[in-house]
């Protein structure tokens, strides 16, 4: 069955007041890694402001300035992020699980229609309202949920590999 983004997920948008930042828990587009390879911490740079956006544990966090760079991550915390980063956050997980959610975002096919849609030639930002629009078919919970667990398995191993890797180099 054909669903669309926006009936069954919600961008995040609530803010929290900030002493002090922890760059380990900011997310910016900086610091988010090109072809969905997460987010580096620290953020090289610390917000001014005194009002940040948030994010939970578990929103899918995907940046909205140049889609064709698929800089998405699910986040393992929760902490602060840039403006032009969304949070997406599924509304109603009986019918769509969070992290079936992820694997949607993370597809091809909507950094695709992202990067199409986006506004701006020099700087292409998405368009909340067509990202909104985005359409899908929806499996069974179960299946979601099947699906999901296949995929965080073969990322936990591509992760594992590259932390092998990064350690036979150093």
């Amino acid at each position: 069955m054909k669903r669309k983004l926006g009936d069954l997920a919600i961008i995040v948008k609530s803010k929290e007041s900030v002493e002090k930042i922890d760059r380990n828990k900011y997310v910016t587009t900086e610091n988010m890694i090109s072809n969905r390879g997460g987010v580096s911490f620290p953020s090289s740079t610390a917000p001014k402001q005194k009002k940040l956006d948030t994010f939970s544990k578990d929103d899918v966090l995907v940046s909205n300035i140049r889609p064709y760079f698929k800089k998405i991550w699910k986040a393992s915390f929760s902490g602060y992020k840039s403006g032009d980063v969304l949070a997406f956050r599924t509304n109603n997980r009986a019918i769509l699980s969070q992290e079936y959610l992820y694997i949607l975002l993370e597809s091809d096919r909507f950094f695709e229609y992202m990067t199409t849609t986006a506004k701006g030639t020099k700087m292409p930002r998405g368009d909340k309202e067509a990202i909104a629009e985005f359409s899908f078919n929806l499996p069974s919970i179960a299946i979601q949920k099947k699906r999901s667990h296949q995929i965080e398995v073969i990322e936990q191993k591509i992760l594992l590999n590259q932390q092998i890797n990064a350690n036979l180099v150093a």
